[in-house]
């Protein structure tokens, strides 16, 4: 198989460094022979990864003896070749750093349909993921599973690529997994049982094998012949597919526990600190056409789930007859899929409140007349596509009715169409499924626009909540660059490539590292401290039976015809817009009145489906006097996203209530916390950038708490209230506070609120810090509820920290104090020298 432009562009990266990692390891292992004292210091391949890419920050491994572990991630999108440029990475990683074309690979997936996919594929010789291991190893490659016995020389003279699942490797019940048990079968691997001098010896060498007794028994140590203990004895190169999945810390180090001699990992979606040493774009693969856009979408405005059904069986008949044509003129075999989402799949969980699989069978023989043979049910407790070779001219099925069986490995580029009949309020069918219906089959285009694109279904959702669900399971596929911007400076430098740069303090408050700390609303139980819940310590408490929802009665309702929208989402010619709008059509709709699907519609706000159906119904009625039921019904989803804005200002106001009374009783306190549980600023962040703040002047910032702030990640406005911060004389250091990952207050409301700045003026005398100003900014255009909502809050902060003696909570925080300050845009100045006065 050939080989794409971006994989090729992967293993010229991987080759490159590989060259520098053998060239560090020869340097480690000549001072370790002569000088071992030295090599204990030496890093090899982080040594490595900054020779070959040039970037300054990695993550040092080791594996379970202590030695440097190289450890790299490869970053390829679903729908990329993962599996494929894994098995040429093995050839060049045997090759080119461990020398030998024999040996063993532990190969770990995280799910059982991935497992059962790679599995076939390395067990068919006519495979090409098969054919590249081959041409490795000479034509000695075996394939194993962790229930198949290999000896010595089978590793000595083949290379041995060993499957296991994930949660196999989790050591949490070791000795109830056969991959620590003792077995006969790997007792080649180890001295003869009787040979105690052997073991002892071997046990040295090799500190983390399992042994069943200590040296201070009478027969000595007796290690155990199971299949873990033989990996740590063979040290595998072990390869992770979606390795973000293995980052328990109770995986991570049972793998690393396997004395691995290098680890790859593959994944759409690195975790944070992995070393990637290579990324590959969404649009890499567009380019390849290995995936399918524009993206349609359909969002039906009936209230009938089997009117959204038919309309995907109609496109999925549509796209067939498109197929034929198409295999009639170039032979090639086309079968177009249609993947349903369901709410419900057990054979016990029929509700007429929610649409379950056979509810969705039902109707496609039914109604649409469509075969049985043609429907599959995925599911975990009925797998009807088990064993079937969906690729297959001889296979049936068009139709596959799941809930969420298919999130994760499933991989079939026939797949054109999702429908998603799930709750609408709830965003985990299009985020999970869209990767699903995005390949391109036999990776090329077809070069009929039908067949090169696919189509997602819907009924009463947003329109805006769809394309950000869309995007947000684009960026959960690894295709990020698709679903967003690509952030650029004023030149237009793509920062896309940017690599990221550890920063620190400055000098002059290196001081201060782990001594910053900042109250927040806490909760005693027993001897600790635990952050205020919304949902556990306000929402449950409060009274629903209390909520007004007479405002209802004075909504206007027009005589409309309801309109439903096909939204096609394609790629846009220019880099900064990856995924925009490019077409958009309307067809009449029908609308009925439906208290089911109004009460399911609330239950985002009020948990208690009884109270929302009572307040769903009440609602109906109020508006039923006043208008005919013909106007209701049409003006539907108007009335429900206006009665969510209601009950929503009455959740909040009832939590108001729950929120201040806890504070009164003092059962919700205010408190500086410096333990575990306690918020202290980071003592390093990570920047990606390519323009640094400056001054109105030119000249670098002077009192940013580190020696670093990148101008992209900050407004017009937050960028003048830096500058003009950083120019005070009795300001001693300011901190630009990151929104979703920095320090936070926990209010009355769901979302926490994410101060911009952080300041703190001078104690000349102690050559401290005094108050600590923590600072929101807000255009004059937001003086709205929310930011009201943020005043409140902080001066509640700032009445209850005024009545704190920090110094009881905290020996090091006598002489600080806190004040809490939301300024606008037409009064920042002002505000500003009134707090540095």
């Amino acid at each position: 198989m050939r080989l794409k432009h971006y994989q090729e562009k992967v293993l010229k990266e991987l080759k490159e460094y590989l060259s520098a990692l053998a060239d560090a390891k020869k340097e480690f292992e000549e001072i370790a022979e002569l000088k071992p004292h030295l090599a204990k210091h030496i890093n090899f391949p982080k040594e490595a990864w900054e020779k070959s890419t040039g970037r300054l920050v990695y993550s040092s491994k080791t594996n379970g003896l202590d030695e440097p572990l190289p450890d790299i991630y490869f970053k390829v999108p679903t729908g990329g070749g993962k599996t494929l440029v894994a098995c040429h990475a093995i050839d060049n990683i045997q090759k080119t750093y461990l020398n030998k074309q024999t040996g063993l690979i532990l190969w770990i997936v995280p799910s059982t349909q991935i497992y059962r996919q790679t599995i076939s594929a390395l067990k068919n010789r006519e495979h090409p993921y098969r054919q590249v291991l081959d041409i490795s190893s000479g034509g000695r490659t075996l394939i194993k599973e962790k229930t198949e016995i290999f000896n010595r020389l089978d590793v000595e003279e083949n290379l041995v690529v060993l499957m296991l699942m994930l949660p196999s490797a989790n050591r949490q019940n070791k000795e109830t997994l056969k991959v620590f048990r003792d077995q006969g079968g790997f007792t080649d691997f180890f001295p003869r049982e009787d040979d105690f001098e052997g073991h002892k010896k071997l046990k040295e060498l090799i500190p983390n094998l399992d042994c069943f007794t200590t040296e201070m028994e009478v027969f000595g140590t007796q290690i155990k012949t199971s299949l873990g203990n033989t990996l740590k004895v063979l040290r595998p190169l072990v390869v992770i597919d979606e390795g973000h999945r293995a980052y328990g810390e109770l995986a991570r180090n049972t793998v690393r526990n396997f004395n691995p001699s290098f680890i790859l990992e593959l994944s759409a979606t690195p975790p944070p600190n992995s070393n990637e040493l290579v990324k590959i774009t969404g649009r890499e693969l567009h380019e390849e056409e290995m995936i399918k856009l524009d993206i349609h979408l359909t969002n039906k405005t009936s209230l009938d789930w089997q009117d959204t059904l038919l309309a995907s069986f109609e496109k999925r008949n549509d796209l067939e007859k498109k197929a034929k044509e198409y295999e009639g003129n170039t032979g090639e075999y086309i079968r177009p899929i249609c993947l349903i989402q369901v709410e419900r799949t057990g054979k016990d969980q029929k509700d007429k409140k929610f649409i379950h699989a056979e509810d969705a069978k039902e109707y496609l023989i039914k109604k649409c007349n469509v075969p049985e043979s043609h429907i599959a049910i995925k599911s975990s407790e009925k797998d009807d596509i088990e064993g079937i070779d969906l690729f297959a001219n001889d296979c049936e099925i068009r139709y596959i009715i799941t809930k969420q069986a298919l999130q994760e490995g499933w991989d079939c580029s026939f797949a054109y169409v999702l429908t998603v009949l799930t709750n609408p309020s709830s965003a985990t069918g299009i985020t999970q499924l869209v990767g699903r219906i995005l390949r391109q089959p036999f990776a090329r285009k077809t070069k009929i626009k039908d067949l090169d694109e696919c189509y997602v279904y819907t009924f009463r959702q947003n329109a805006k909540s769809l394309v950000s669900e869309i995007k947000k399971g684009l960026e959960d596929e690894g295709l990020g660059d698709i679903a967003g911007r690509i952030v650029s400076d004023d030149a237009g430098t793509d920062t896309g490539g940017l690599k990221d740069r550890v920063m620190q303090y400055r000098s002059g408050f290196k001081k201060f590292e782990g001594k910053i700390y900042l109250p927040k609303f806490v909760i005693q139980e027993k001897e600790s401290w635990r952050d205020m819940n919304f949902e556990i310590d306000i929402l449950s408490e409060i009274d629903w039976e209390s909520i007004n929802i007479d405002e209802i009665k004075n909504l206007s309702l027009q005589n409309k015809r309801n309109k439903e929208q096909e939204i096609a989402l394609g790629l846009s010619d220019e880099e900064k817009e990856l995924l925009k709008e490019t077409g958009r059509e309307e067809k009449s709709g029908t609308l009925e009145i439906d208290e089911v699907f109004l009460t399911r519609q609330i239950t985002e706000i009020i948990p208690n489906p009884w109270h929302c159906f009572q307040i769903g119904e009440k609602a109906i009625k109020l508006l039923l006097e006043k208008y005919e039921r013909e106007i209701v019904a049409a003006n539907f989803v108007f009335i429900i996203e206006e009665l969510k804005k209601i009950l929503e200002k009455e959740r909040n106001r009832l939590s108001e209530q729950v929120f201040r009374k806890m504070v009164a009783d003092k059962k919700l306190c205010f408190f500086l916390i410096t333990d575990k549980g306690g918020f202290e600023l980071p003592s390093r962040i990570k920047v990606k950038s390519n323009k640094q703040l400056v001054r109105n002047d030119n000249t670098p910032i002077q009192k940013s708490l580190f020696d670093y702030v990148p101008e992209e990640n900050i407004n017009d406005l937050e960028k003048s209230v830096a500058i003009y911060l950083d120019e005070q004389e009795k300001l001693l250091w300011w901190y630009r506070n990151m929104s979703r990952q920095d320090y936070h207050i926990q209010g009355w409301k769901r979302n926490k609120i994410y101060p911009d700045f952080l300041a703190a003026d001078k104690q000349e005398e102690k050559d401290d810090y005094g108050t600590v100003y923590v600072l929101e900014t807000k255009g004059i255009h937001l003086k709205n509820e929310d930011t009201k909502y943020k005043q409140d809050v902080f001066a509640l902060c700032n009445e209850l920290g005024a009545k704190k003696a920090w110094k009881e909570l905290f020996d090091e925080f006598p002489d600080h104090d806190f004040e809490f300050q939301v300024v606008f845009e037409d009064e920042w100045q002002n505000k500003i020298n009134e707090l540095m006065e």
